[in-house]
């Protein structure tokens, strides 16, 4: 099934990669297209095979990065039946596939030294041999190869083959990273949050607030347009009170109990604390105006205060000790008698018994 492309953007610098592009579908060379992750290459891509003179011939895409090296010739060029373990019955590359069309190489830079020399071959001549066979195959593709990484660096490091950077550079469009875009993060997040409200039937879109879009603006997006597709879309779907959305969740990772998120344990260096016989004290902090307030009544009042503290920290401790009171008096720092004792003046025994 073919898909709807949908580009989507205002910005300057977004709409002179786009005419860039534009201007060179019509031309039958060679098209590199260069961006970070999400930047929407592939729909540039997408873009440059329907401008072009070969819209009503076949766009092919294949993922570079998504084969094991020892399959990639494999699928650019295909193999004969017996060419190899496996291979029972012949089999077209991309390259025939393509054939009259767009062959758009997706993750150019993970390529072999060895596949890049036959992808030379093939650009160059416009032949294609399949693994196992004796006789070339000619085949009429453009090519249209993307990549997240400056490839001249690749080539002065011997990782990439000049000649076939040249071969393939006729034309190069970088595409901006989003947060180089910032006029057209309003626009797509509209245009995404509209589609998730349709999406799940709802006949209201009232947008979000000021506070959640100048959030949005203010992130630098890593992952570029997928990311915010995924925030937008997220956001949508979990808003249920109706009105404009106000709370955006960046990090859907983010919880207090993710593997890895460091905890108390037995084995754990104890914490700072106080000589063994005084209370442990608690970090400095900023005290608010209440507390200032509380502080000013008096010796008793602060006593107390001190007491509750000092309560808490043993509740919070035995809990992430799981109760184990040899295991949080190692935690605290005290001594198992010191720990029974305190316990005992804050009637916390019956919490372990």
């Amino acid at each position: 099934m073919e898909r709807t492309t949908q580009v989507i953007g205002q910005s300057g610098v977004f709409l002179d990669a786009l005419e860039r592009a534009s201007r060179a579908a019509a031309l039958d060379r060679p098209v590199l297209v260069i961006g970070e992750r999400g930047t929407g290459k592939e729909l540039v891509a997408e873009r440059l095979h329907h401008l072009s003179q070969r819209w009503d011939h076949p766009l092919v895409t294949m993922n570079c990065a998504a084969l094991p090296e020892t399959l990639i010739e494999a699928e650019l060029f295909g193999h004969e039946a017996g060419s190899f373990t496996g291979a029972t019955k012949a089999r077209v590359g991309r390259f025939e596939e393509a054939d009259g069309g767009t062959l758009f190489l997706d993750e150019l830079g993970t390529l072999s030294m060895g596949a890049q020399e036959r992808l030379l071959r093939a650009v160059e001549y416009g032949e294609v041999t399949r693994i196992g066979a004796s006789r070339p195959r000619r085949v009429d593709v453009r090519i249209v190869a993307a990549t997240n990484e400056h490839l001249p660096d690749r080539v002065d490091a011997g990782t990439f083959r000049a000649d076939l950077l040249d071969r393939l550079s006729f034309e190069v469009v970088t595409l901006p990273p989003l947060r180089a875009r910032r006029s057209d993060i309003a626009v797509l997040a509209d245009f995404f949050g509209r589609r998730m409200a349709a999406e799940l039937g709802r006949d209201e879109w009232d947008g979000f607030t000021d506070e959640a879009m100048e959030l949005m603006r203010s992130y630098r997006w890593p992952g570029n347009v997928r990311e915010l597709r995924n925030v937008v879309e997220r956001a949508v779907y979990r808003w249920e009170r109706g009105g404009a959305i106000g709370e955006i969740e960046f990090d859907p990772f983010a919880s207090p109990y993710r593997p890895g998120t460091p905890r108390p344990t037995a084995s754990s260096p104890p914490p700072a604390t106080a000589p063994a016989g005084e209370p442990p004290r608690a970090a400095a902090a900023e005290p608010d105006d209440e507390e200032v307030a509380a502080c000013e009544v008096g010796p008793s009042d602060f006593k107390s205060r001190v007491a509750r503290f000092e309560r808490e920290l043993l509740a919070t401790a035995l809990a992430d000790n799981r109760f184990n009171q040899r295991a949080t008096a190692e935690a605290l720092g005290l001594s198992y008698d010191q720990l029974r004792h305190a316990l005992r003046r804050h009637d916390l025994i019956g919490a372990v018994a």
